[in-house]
């Protein structure tokens, strides 16, 4: 019987075993526990590490299932994990050719200035764009400080997830929804809930900042470091034109959603025409930033490609060993998590579910499963836009909180969203400390997070 590929993973997902999510566990539990138990282990072998609990994950499905479970994986690769990595790859090459210098202090004022001011473009450039853009000026900008690590970790939480949350291309979730059928102005619904979260983050973060700050002693050790002792020196943007490549890749993403233009196979996997032309742009723009950009701006900031290897390999883990678990979501109540399609059934459990999920897997293809939970909830085998027009009609509270859920909680680990990885790596690279895995979801996520997303829910979506 000839080998071939199936790519219906509605009836994969209805016959995947629990045990097939185990090795994305695993993978869960080797970053959490690796980098704290064995940190030149995890730092030297990484990799190999991701590419086992991937193996783990693909090799017993395609001998079990065959085609079928071969197709599924093929297509997350082919459809999801290739078009993130050259979409953030390419923002993080643009926005590493900008440099932004000056003599600007971190202070607790000026700390929660830039953190506003990256949560604003957040929206209008992509999280990646606006972390990738922001990190090093705002650690360069702290360099004098002792403690680093809370301005950082409040810019994963602002810049590069919460402000993502108005536009389709300001988080990756929204744009899947956007290519759904959803509005592209629909999500400034959101600007309530954005604004209440954004706003109480920065108070928390000038209120803790300004606590730690004047405890701080500067390097000369006479006192607290003021903004503005060491002289004025003029704000300056080098490499501007690494804007112009920036606009040219966010116009690929939003005329690919509107453009028509086919489909084609590749190795079994169907892609839309206009989504490769949108990657070809996009790989376009990256390589005239690295031509067009002098190598000194570069170096000036500081940029490596490390942050965005160390991305890209355990992503590729991740975005493997996932492939099971989300075959099992999109089941249904006929695959072995369908309880939770059925308990699934208010704004609120839509809102926490889809960010809950968001937090450990990436928050797009979490999005996309609760967002067609909905839809068949409500609109069972009715076709995907069709269905859409009528929720957003008529019970705009669970697509609300389902973009919600799936742009906020990314802010919750890691691994949640993409440039949270990033902007950590970056920041280890430059001498900030940062907490591992657990350390984050314990010492920040749980204790500052979670009452917030709480105080969401009372407000939001209590009904």
């Amino acid at each position: 019987m000839p080998f071939s590929f199936s790519f219906s993973s509605e009836s994969l997902g209805a016959a995947l075993p629990v045990w097939s999510v185990i090795p994305f566990l695993g993978l869960l539990v080797s970053m959490a526990v690796m980098p704290l138990a064995a940190p030149k282990f995890w730092h030297d072998h990484f990799g190999k590490v991701s590419a086992l609990w991937g193996f783990l994950a693909f090799a017993p499905l395609v001998v079990l299932y065959g085609g079928q479970a071969l197709g599924s994986f093929l297509d997350m690769i082919i459809n999801e994990y290739l078009p993130f990595i050259i979409l953030l790859g390419a923002l993080y090459a643009i926005s590493g050719g900008i440099l932004i210098t000056g003599n600007q202090r971190g202070t607790p004022g000026s700390n929660t200035v830039m953190l506003l001011i990256g949560t604003l473009l957040a929206s209008f450039m992509g999280t990646t764009g606006a972390a990738m853009l922001l990190i090093r000026p705002l650690i360069r900008a702290n360099a004098h400080r002792q403690n680093r690590t809370l301005v950082v970790i409040f810019f994963i939480f602002l810049v590069a997830n919460i402000g993502g949350a108005l536009t389709p291309f300001g988080d990756p979730p929204l744009f899947l929804g956007f290519l759904s059928g959803v509005p592209f102005f629909w999500t400034f619904r959101l600007l309530p809930h954005m604004f209440l979260a954004a706003g109480a983050l920065l108070l928390v973060y000038y209120l803790l900042d300004r606590r730690i700050f004047k405890s701080e002693e500067c390097a000369e050790g006479k006192g607290p470091l003021r903004a503005g002792q060491a002289g004025q020196k003029p704000f300056r943007v080098r490499g501007a034109q690494n804007f112009v490549f920036l606009l040219v890749a966010i116009g690929a993403l939003i005329a690919a959603g509107q453009m028509s233009l086919g489909r084609v196979s590749f190795l079994g996997a169907q892609r839309d025409v206009s989504e490769i032309l949108r990657d070809i742009v996009v790989f376009l723009m990256a390589l005239c930033s690295m031509l067009f950009t002098a190598r000194e701006i570069r170096d000036e900031n500081g940029f490596t490609w490390f942050p965005l290897k160390e991305v890209a390999v355990i992503f590729a883990g991740l975005f493997v060993s996932m492939t099971p678990l989300l075959d099992i979501l999109q089941a249904g109540a006929a695959g072995h998590f369908g309880f939770l399609m059925r308990v699934v059934n208010r704004p609120s459990h839509y809102f926490w579910a889809a960010g809950t999920l968001s937090s450990f897997l990436d928050n797009a293809p979490a999005y996309l499963a609760f967002f067609k939970a909905a839809l068949g909830s409500f609109y069972a085998g009715m076709g995907g836009r069709r269905a859409a027009a009528l929720l957003i009609m008529q019970h705009p509270a669970y697509l609300e909180a389902v973009s919600a859920g799936s742009v906020f909680f990314g802010a919750f680990t890691y691994i949640g969203n993409a440039p949270n990885f990033m902007v950590r790596s970056i920041a280890e690279e430059s001498g900030v400390e940062m907490p591992g895995f657990l350390g984050y979801m314990l010492k920040f996520s749980l204790l500052i997070l979670l009452p917030l997303f709480i105080l969401e829910t009372l407000i939001f979506f209590s009904y």
